[in-house]
């Protein structure tokens, strides 16, 4: 079941004439815009699905086998409806657990999100690094070994937050959380000891950006926040190009899908069209608890 929430919506993907790619960008809420307003930077022609799994938001609390469960089944519902040439999977979670499952049911391409720990290693000058993550992509073995393998001449911090997601979405709702909880949030990134302190933090989920000003703002003393969003930007244009000349994107050519739409607010709808997404849809799938 799908409900336009804005009077006079309208999007038909029958409607595509090629050359033009449809880029579905997916994640488990909000975090997922901060990858799209890369991507859109770099393909401002394509036609842009966003959808938010907001039913099944946050994705932390699902085991590896219900997250798998939940993120095929809603992917197939997206796929077919949308017909994407290319996929973005902007959730550190679910792209370090479905990424493979999802290339062995589809055959459209999917451009993960990883955290940049590679990138941080490269960027210290102290040796100090903190990869800044919710807590099951802190506790994954992926993650482990792309500290060994990147940043094995470092002292890498892992900190995974509870709490930072859905801060992120409270602010882009227009509900911002007060300072004090954020930096409680943000304090265990910063280590100082005799041999140097942190000088980098790599962001290692979508949402966290969405804070980033906050963080900067609220941060012992600077550092280099990395975020991967550009990386994962200049990826999805290796794999289908540059811009189709003598194109423009139409506001009828952005399109937000959610899967529960219960927390869209007024302002929750005015950030997403100031972000480009003037349409939003709902696609209604409850997460069954098994």
């Amino acid at each position: 079941m799908r409900i336009d929430l804005l009077a006079g919506a309208s999007y038909n993907p029958a409607v595509m004439p090629a050359p033009v790619p449809t880029i579905l960008v997916f994640d488990s809420g909000l975090g997922g815009l901060t990858v799209f307003s890369e991507v859109l930077k770099v393909r401002p022609d394509a036609r842009f699905v966003y959808a938010g799994d907001d039913a099944g938001f946050p994705y932390g609390r699902l085991s590896e086998a219900a997250l798998t469960a939940r993120v095929l089944s809603v992917m197939e519902r997206l796929i077919g409806l949308y017909d994407p040439r290319l996929v973005v999977v902007a959730c550190n979670t679910a792209s370090t657990v479905v990424l493979p499952p999802l290339r062995e049911r589809f055959s459209v391409p999917f451009v993960g999100t990883v955290p940049a720990i590679k990138p941080a290693a490269l960027a210290t000058r102290t040796g100090h690094v903190t990869v800044l993550a919710t807590p099951g992509t802190v506790a994954r073995d992926y993650t482990r070994d792309l500290v060994e393998t990147y940043a094995g001449c470092c002292k890498v911090n892992l900190v995974g937050s509870r709490r930072l997601a859905a801060f992120a979405e409270a602010e882009l709702s227009g509900a911002p959380v007060p300072d004090e909880e954020l930096l409680a949030e943000l304090r265990p990134c910063f280590v100082e000891g005799e041999d140097g302190r942190t000088d980098v933090v790599a962001l290692g989920c979508t949402h966290y950006p969405l804070l980033l000003r906050r963080f900067q703002a609220l941060a012992p003393w600077p550092v280099t926040w990395i975020d991967p969003a550009p990386a994962i930007a200049r990826r999805v244009t290796q794999l289908i190009g540059p811009p189709v000349p003598g194109h423009e994107a139409d506001e009828d050519e952005a399109l937000a899908v959610f899967t529960s739409g219960a927390g869209i607010t007024p302002a929750f709808r005015e950030a997403l069209r100031d972000k480009g997404l003037p349409l939003v849809t709902i696609e209604d799938m409850p997460l069954l608890q098994g």
